[in-house]
């Protein structure tokens, strides 16, 4: 396969970070790499493949010659730098909520929604990563008896807000542990040994912004406004690996057999489950991992079509980097994604 010319925008930044690892684990076929960033961290070099690569500012003339663009550096850069990669012929693969709910641009998993990767103009979104674990592991499920509701409760990591909550969360720990004084900067409370009921702000119906994007972006990307859906979304004290307990409600009824029956075959998923040995999946097991673990598989109690499990995957690889890769090689392969050099050709 011929190499792409790629670009990663911010490549600092922890999930950026994630990506370049990514793509040199996944052997993507990488002609050249331009790593970019919009602030004061231009000048520095990172590794890529064994190579020193200088970080470059952010302008315009770098994506001339970009094919592809990975985009981790917030919405506000991508609503920013976005427009200009595209118009340059760059395709731009975004992990940011710009353009997450917008109509004209794709809201992709590729295990579950591959073909929506064709309708890109130059810009093709990547999910919230709680959504993306939760769609890959029920889809498989709602292909073949409809979901009517879904109820989630998520338990995140701390990276997914960045290197400095990392940080803080090691600093509280340490303090709290000595009985010293603990002053939160990046959330709102005390983050070590405690639980944040609040992750991004709070909306006018009560819910917070994180639980909203869980609704809008699974009903996009399952392609129905249907699907009743309510989330609730905690922060946790754990570095990596994000959790969530799913209750679905069903078309019709569904045992818990024949779950772990469908979701063994599904493509991305992996079902640990056997509670007589305490087998489930955790999220400290799950880090460095592609899959989403799903265990717990149980029949809800308290509705005849109700099915319960716990779901759990790499935040920053399966929720970020790699989702977004995956993006790019199925684009690739199925002749959605092209060279700039064969695009010019064909137009000739």
């Amino acid at each position: 396969m011929e190499g792409f010319n790629v670009a990663i925008v911010d490549a600092t930044d922890i999930v950026g970070q994630e990506i370049i690892k990514v793509l040199e684990q996944r052997k993507f076929p990488v002609a050249s790499i331009q790593l970019v960033v919009s602030d004061h961290f231009s000048g520095v070099k990172l590794l890529f493949n064994h190579q020193r690569i200088e970080v470059r500012k952010a302008k315009p003339e770098v994506f001339r010659d970009i094919d592809i663009a990975f985009f981790s550096a917030g919405a506000d850069i991508s609503r920013r730098l976005s427009p200009w990669a595209a118009e340059a012929g760059t395709v731009v693969i975004d992990n940011s909520t710009a353009f997450r709910m917008d109509p004209a641009v794709p809201l992709v998993v590729p295990e579950v929604n591959p073909e929506d990767i064709e309708q890109h103009k130059g810009i093709i979104a990547s999910p919230n990563c709680s959504t993306i674990q939760m769609v890959v592991a029920l889809c498989p499920l709602h292909r073949l008896n409809p979901i009517k509701r879904i109820v989630v409760s998520t338990y995140q990591a701390v990276s997914s807000s960045g290197a400095a909550a990392m940080q803080e969360l090691a600093n509280q720990s340490r303090l709290a542990l000595e009985g010293r004084r603990i002053c939160p900067h990046v959330y709102s409370h005390q983050i070590a040994f405690n639980v944040l009921p609040e992750i991004d702000v709070f909306l006018d119906n009560g819910y917070t912004k994180e639980e909203q994007k869980m609704v809008e972006e699974t009903r996009k990307i399952l392609h129905t406004e249907d699907i009743a859906i309510s989330a609730s979304c905690v922060r946790v004290p754990v570095y990596f690996g994000h959790s969530e307990a799913v209750n679905v409600e069903f078309s019709s009824p569904i045992t818990s057999e024949e779950a772990r029956r469908i979701l063994a075959q599904a493509p991305g998923v992996r079902v640990l489950d056997d509670p007589t040995v305490s087998f489930y999946p955790q999220p400290w097991a799950a880090s460095g991992s592609d899959h989403v673990f799903v265990g717990r598989i149980r029949n809800d109690i308290s509705h005849l079509n109700g099915l319960v499990m716990w779901i759990v995957a790499d935040n920053l690889r399966k929720g970020a980097a790699l989702n977004a890769i995956q993006i790019a090689e199925v684009g690739i392969e199925r002749g959605w994604i092209s060279r700039k050099e064969s695009l010019a050709s064909l137009s000739e």
